[in-house]
């Protein structure tokens, strides 16, 4: 039988481990639902947004050539915009999101640049000796679309000068506090929404169509990667949440086993104990 002490002292050690995973469910739970509200604030923005590019894409053809973002080439090279949380301790989130973009990666017949955005995926792609063109790490838990910025502009530069022909956005979606699904979809060229006959407007624009598309445009694209970041985030604290919890939930069950192990070894030892007292007593009789 184990010894008492040696089992009190793994009790006290898990009973301490389970205060700091609850405490880190907690604060996880509270980042989470700031991640998700501020990603919720940004949906009325970009849905207005879609519309006005989608109502601008569907105006006659002026003689102009198209915008470089809009213009869709033959693809001899792609780019992932790939993001991932700077920490662990969330499940299997940055395993499923890594598995994701290398999955992708290995199927096409074309290179792929990489633009990593977190310290998790970066890790990964440098150790399989990845093309990274562009890394961005140590965001926070609530960055600003200030800190999204450099960002976008290097999609946006990398797209419009003809050094990639197709981007890709590799984040994890929020789905609920239970499943975060990684999503891997297209986001240059920009590919004008559908707008329906009932909600089609006859807009005047100023100074004209094409400057308002134009001025658009980067605008939509630095919009998207703030909110799948914010969306990465969201998700980043959910599954360390449930992570927590399932670990609080393991160390409460183990602590409940190891207790009563220990009783069984007290009442071993306290009727070991007895016996020698009365072989005693009955040695001096």
């Amino acid at each position: 039988m184990a010894n008492v002490r040696v089992i009190r002292r793994r009790i006290r050690g898990i009973q301490n481990i389970a205060k700091i995973t609850k405490a880190m469910e907690m604060i996880a739970t509270a980042k989470m639902r700031q991640a998700r509200e501020r990603a919720l604030a940004g949906h009325p923005y970009a849905e207005k947004i879609q519309q006005v590019i989608a109502d601008l894409a569907a105006l006659p053809e002026t003689g102009r050539p198209l915008h470089p973002l809009l213009q869709r080439r033959p693809v001899a090279r792609i780019a992932v915009v790939h993001i991932t949380p700077d920490r662990g301790l969330c499940g299997g989130l940055n395993i499923n999101l890594n598995r994701l973009t290398a999955d992708f990666i290995l199927k096409q017949e074309v290179p792929v640049a990489l633009i990593n955005v977190g310290r998790k995926g970066l890790e990964f792609m440098r150790r399989y000796r990845r093309d990274i063109v562009a890394e961005f790490t140590h965001l926070g838990d609530r960055p600003s679309l200030l800190d999204t910025l450099p960002i976008s502009r290097v999609v946006i530069d990398y797209y419009s000068q003809g050094y990639v022909d197709l981007v890709y956005l590799a984040y994890a979606q929020f789905v609920s506090t239970t499943v975060q699904r990684p999503v891997l979809r297209e986001l240059l060229p920009v590919e004008p929404a559908s707008i329906p006959t009932a909600q089609n407007v006859d807009y005047i624009y100023e100074p004209g169509p094409e400057q308002v598309l134009g001025a658009l445009l980067p605008r939509f694209v630095e919009m998207e990667v703030y909110h799948a970041i914010l969306e990465s985030i969201a998700s980043e604290q959910a599954a360390r949440m449930v992570a927590m919890r399932n670990a609080t939930d393991s160390a409460n069950g183990l602590i409940s086993d190891l207790t009563l192990l220990y009783y069984k070894a007290r009442q071993e030892a306290i009727t070991k104990e007895i016996l020698d007292i009365a072989g005693g007593a009955e040695a001096l009789a």
